[in-house]
C-alpha cells in the first residue's frame, strides 16, 4: 500500500508567513477550526497587530452574534505572533506563505523555510495568480507544495482555490483540499496556470469594468449596480477592486498580459491612479471614497 505523506488530519499547528490583511485572515480561520496558529512577519509590530485584528474581527462576530465567546477565546487562545521565522516554522504542521505578490521574494522565502520547517509539513502558498511550480522550485523537495488561494475577507468569504502544479504530490493536494474544508471553506482544485481559475476571470470583467469608466461609458457606481442587480453579483467588480487593491490588480493583470496575451494590458487610468497612490479601500480612495473601512 502506498504511504500517504501528508494528511489533513495529522495539521495541528499552522505557521501563517505575512501578517497582513490576507494572512491574520487565514490564521483567523485555522485558529478557529482549532489548529495553534504563529503568525509571522518581517515587522514584528505587523504581527502583533495583526492578532489584535483577528481578535477583534472575533469580538465583532460574538456581538453580532455569529460566533460564541467560548469559540472567540479558544481561538484567541491558539493565536501568537512569532519572534522570527524559525520560530514560527520549526514546529508547523503547515506553512502558509501570504508575502507581497512578487515571484522573488516569495522564492527567497520558502529558500528559508526549507530548511526551517519540518519534513512532514505541508507547504503552502496563497499567491493569486503566480506560477505555484516557479515557487515550489525553492524547496529541496517541490512535491509538498501546494497553492491554496484563499479570499478576502478570508473569514467571510467560503471559496479556497488549491492548485495543483505538475510536481505536486497527490496526498498533498489531497490534504490541502481537506484543510480548506475543515477550516470551513469550499475548495475547487485548478492546475497550475496564469491567473488560475478564479483570477483570471476576476480580472478580465475587473479591467473591462475599469475601461468603461476610462472610456465614460458609466460611473462606477452604476457599473457596479448592474452587476449585482443584473447578474446577481453580491459586489461590483470595481468595489471589489477597491478592496482587492488596485496595486495589487495592476500587478496580477501584468503578470497575465505578458502570460496569457495582450488582452489582459492594464487600462492607462488604472495605471494613472495607482500612480497617484489611490490604492482602494487601504489608501482611502480608489473607484470610491473610504472613510473608517466603509465605502463613501
Amino acid at each position: 500500500m502506498t504511504q500517504v505523506r501528508f494528511s489533513a488530519d495529522r495539521v495541528r499547528s499552522v505557521a501563517v508567513l505575512g501578517a497582513g490583511t490576507m494572512g491574520h485572515g487565514i490564521a483567523h480561520v485555522a485558529a478557529v477550526a482549532g489548529c495553534a496558529a504563529a503568525l509571522y512577519d518581517v515587522d514584528p509590530a505587523a504581527a502583533a497587530r495583526a492578532v489584535d485584528k483577528v481578535r477583534a474581527n472575533l469580538d465583532k462576530g460574538v456581538e453580532l452574534g455569529k460566533v460564541d465567546a467560548a469559540t472567540r477565546d479558544a481561538a484567541v487562545a491558539r493565536l501568537r505572533p512569532a519572534k522570527d521565522l524559525a520560530d514560527a516554522c520549526g514546529g508547523a504542521d503547515c506553512v502558509i506563505e501570504a508575502v507581497p505578490e512578487r515571484l522573488e521574494l516569495k522564492i527567497a522565502l520558502f529558500g528559508d523555510v526549507d530548511r526551517l520547517a519540518p519534513a512532514h509539513a505541508l507547504i503552502a502558498t496563497n499567491t493569486s495568480s503566480l506560477p505555484v511550480a516557479a515557487i515550489a522550485a525553492a524547496l529541496a523537495d517541490p512535491s509538498r507544495m501546494v497553492g491554496m488561494h484563499f479570499f478576502n475577507p478570508v473569514h467571510v468569504m467560503k471559496l479556497c482555490e488549491v492548485v495543483r502544479h505538475d510536481r505536486a504530490d497527490a496526498s498533498a493536494v489531497a490534504a490541502a483540499v481537506a484543510l480548506a474544508e475543515r477550516w470551513g471553506k469550499t475548495p475547487i482544485t485548478v492546475q497550475d496556470s496564469p491567473g488560475f481559475a478564479s483570477s483570471r476571470l476576476g480580472l478580465v470583467l475587473g479591467l473591462e469594468a475599469i475601461r468603461m469608466v476610462e472610456q465614460g461609458v458609466a460611473s462606477a457606481a452604476d457599473i457596479d449596480t448592474a452587476m449585482k442587480l443584473g447578474y446577481g453579483h453580491p459586489m461590483g467588480p470595481l468595489e471589489l477592486t477597491d478592496l482587492v487593491g488596485l496595486d495589487v490588480r495592476l500587478g496580477i493583470a501584468e503578470y497575465l498580459a505578458g502570460a496569457i496575451g495582450p488582452g489582459f494590458t492594464p487600462p492607462a487610468l488604472l495605471r494613472t491612479l495607482v500612480a497617484e497612490g489611490k490604492l482602494g479601500k487601504k489608501s482611502g480612495e480608489g473607484f470610491y471614497r473610504w472613510v473608517d473601512g466603509k465605502k463613501q
